[in-house]
């Protein structure tokens, strides 16, 4: 078993480069099973979750390749067949492989979706969309089979904002006959990149990072090349370890766009955020004020960086609140900090935190966020090693953490037992 080791207390500076989106890469992958040739996949990052994907591709007889931090993908011999287990249940995005054998194949069978376990995996908007566009689905041994002699276009209303039923319906629709409307529609800057591709692959898509997407089907889809957007959850955090270490980071490679809500939160509190072209630099500050935050869908505040955000405020003189308005229960960082001397309570969707000093403990990371949380807490802590267990969690998110942290003036590393 691996464990990370940090050795806390020092303010981290110098600059970081920022990889490819996870949250894009595990979408664009299955997206481009819908080509029949060739599809190059840039500056994608090196994690786990990819190279999970890129066994998916491999079983269902297609084939992947690196080059760099290229992926190339020939789905052109692909085929469908059921996968009930194995590499799919690894992954919590592996349902995205239901629209895109769907709108390839015209069937998919695929098991419940694995990945971090802090929320049930709904999927009830994707049945919707998929049953709207004609499909037949049904579970069966514990796998959800969908098959449909002809996808047809409809006009689908999402009950919920939901950025996984989006781009399902998204990579379904593109295949399918006639216009598809999406209306509520996510508009999370993956969405858009989704679309891009898709379009580049021959789809025709209007309207991605709105409320209300138009997608008019067609018969094929071709290869193309496509570079992969920034990671703004990775680079956001980066962003809370330069405040909570009090120290001076540039975050470079990134669409600061995508970034304003933390940003505003972080100036709140009283960090210094210089924004460049296509970069934030992040001054910490010795002092900060207690301020209360809510995760809400793009462009709100995301919910991928409560987690993280939730060490910061262990900084912050007074009480600060977090709630969450898009998962109910994902504040499994919070038992964790409290080994660490943190003063926090849950109140349903909501943290309340009272700023406090934290100190070294043995902790485990129960989901991919919370490591990320983890991982701040222990930079903060300035005597002691802090030991952080379920380091396969936050190897799914951050390639390079220990590397980019090293080369930061951090004192961190990585032990077997």
């Amino acid at each position: 078993m691996e464990k990370l080791m940090i050795c806390g207390g020092r303010p981290l500076r110098g600059t970081v480069q920022i990889s490819g989106a996870k949250n894009s890469a595990v979408a664009l992958i299955p997206a481009a099973i819908l080509a029949e040739s060739e599809v190059v996949l840039d500056n994608l990052p090196a994690l786990s979750d990819v190279a999970t994907y890129t066994e998916i591709i491999t079983e269902l007889g297609g084939e992947a390749s690196w080059e760099g931090s290229a992926l190339r993908i020939d789905p052109s011999s692909m085929i469908s067949m059921p996968m009930y287990n194995g590499p799919v249940k690894k992954l919590r995005a592996s349902y995205y492989l239901m629209g895109a054998l769907l709108g390839r194949f015209g069937e998919a069978t695929i098991g419940m979706p694995g990945g971090c376990n802090f929320e049930p995996r709904p999927i009830d908007q994707h049945i919707k969309g998929f049953e709207a566009l004609g499909a037949t689905v049904t579970n069966e041994h514990g796998a959800i089979h969908i098959s449909a002699r002809e996808l047809r276009g409809a006009k689908i209303y999402l009950d919920v904002v939901s950025v996984g039923a989006t781009i399902n319906i998204m990579l379904a629709a593109s295949r399918a006959k006639g216009i598809t409307i999406i209306e509520n529609a996510a508009k999370e800057p993956e969405i858009i990149d989704v679309a891009t591709l898709l379009n580049a692959m021959g789809a025709k898509i209007k309207g991605a990072g709105t409320e209300s997407i138009r997608i008019e089907g067609v018969e094929g889809l071709h290869g193309c090349r496509h570079s992969i957007i920034p990671d703004r959850i990775q680079a956001g955090t980066y962003m809370i370890a330069a405040a909570a270490t009090r120290g001076d980071i540039l975050i470079d490679n990134i669409i600061p766009k995508h970034l304003e809500a933390l940003t505003a939160k972080l100036e709140e509190m009283g960090v210094q955020v210089v924004e460049g072209d296509e970069s934030l630099r992040v001054l910490g500050q010795p002092d900060y004020e207690s301020i209360d935050v809510k995760a809400l869908v793009y462009p709100g505040f995301a919910t991928d960086l409560q987690s993280p955000m939730i060490s910061l405020l262990t900084q912050a003189t007074g009480v600060s609140m977090l709630s969450d308005l898009v998962y109910s229960n994902r504040f499994k960082n919070v038992p964790e900090l409290l080994r660490m001397g943190a003063k926090i309570r849950v109140e349903g969707r909501s943290a309340v935190i009272e700023g406090t000093k934290l100190h070294a403990a043995k902790v485990k990371a129960a989901d991919l966020r919370a490591g990320a949380s983890l991982v701040i807490a222990g930079l903060t802590v300035a005597d002691g090693i802090t030991e952080i267990s379920g380091v396969e969690y936050i190897d799914r998110g951050y390639d390079n953490l220990v590397t980019n942290l090293r080369n930061l003036g951090a004192d961190v590393w990585r032990q077997t037992e």
